[in-house]
């Protein structure tokens, strides 16, 4: 993997990177929480490739920055639609220093990959809303603990609060993987700090989904750094402040599929 671009001037371009130069550019800043959103996306546009599935569009490089970000993380933030839709394994089955897996469900539904997980309390987290079905609140209480069922939001979850009730629990620096929907609602909420995103050498056509859905944006992003590694290019973009166009939606259960 060769460097192409930083921010920070420290290593040349074309500079081959080893593992411990890419966690010093993936580094966040000290002294404060982090929130960085990461996307793989085809050359035109696409979050999935045919399947439908992230997985078959991601590269070795990609890959690699995807574990980085993981072992930088304290919590992976993920809407419970795409827990469902990538089959999401337990982040802490096999390894107890894994992060924390958040799920952000407006339903209060948990999904069953989170459910079957051989140590669910303390690995894994809902983020809900109040007037979530109490049926299903019970539910996860009973698999994940009365304080891993976070209740931020009444009609709809509040991604403001979801990230505060996060850090409240000692969690500085948080990762999100999507999905689509779930990313244009934190960009709405403004929360996110940084955007990491990987170009996969590949077209898909079709109508697949874009690393952003919902409301329209204006974000402006600074670049920090670019890698690239066979044919995939890979960045960091530092997001500043954030201007809806128009009223920002509620994070809506049917369109994000987070049931």
């Amino acid at each position: 993997m060769r460097l192409l671009l930083s921010e920070s001037g420290a290593l040349a371009p074309g500079t081959e990177l080893d593992d411990a130069s890419l966690r010093e550019l993936y580094a966040a800043p000290s002294g404060r929480s982090w929130l960085r959103v990461n996307f793989v996306s085809s050359l035109d546009g696409a979050v999935t490739g045919p399947d439908g599935r992230s997985g078959s569009i991601n590269t070795a490089a990609d890959f690699r920055v995807f574990q980085l970000l993981r072992r930088l993380s304290d919590v992976v933030v993920v809407g419970a639609g795409t827990v469902r839709a990538e089959g999401y394994p337990a982040l802490r089955d096999e390894d107890v220093d894994a992060p924390v897996l958040a799920v952000v469900s407006n339903s209060g539904a948990l999904p069953e990959t989170v459910a079957r997980m051989t140590s669910p309390r303390g690995s894994a987290l809902l983020l809900t809303r109040r007037q979530a079905d109490p049926a299903r609140l019970s539910s996860a209480r009973e698999v994940l603990g009365e304080d891993n069922v976070v209740l931020v939001g009444d009609e709809a979850v509040d991604l403001v609060q979801a990230r505060a009730a996060l850090e409240d629990k000692g969690f500085r620096h948080l990762l999100c993987e999507g999905g689509p929907t779930l990313f244009g609602h934190l960009l709405a909420a403004g929360v996110v700090d940084e955007v990491d995103l990987t170009w996969a050498p590949a077209v898909v056509g079709g109508t697949h989904a874009r690393i952003v859905r919902g409301t329209d944006l204006d974000v402006d992003l600074s670049p920090l750094v670019l890698v690239e590694e066979d044919g995939s290019v890979i960045g960091r973009w530092q997001v500043k402040p954030v201007r809806p166009l128009g009223p920002v939606k509620p994070l809506d259960p049917v369109e994000s599929g987070d049931r």
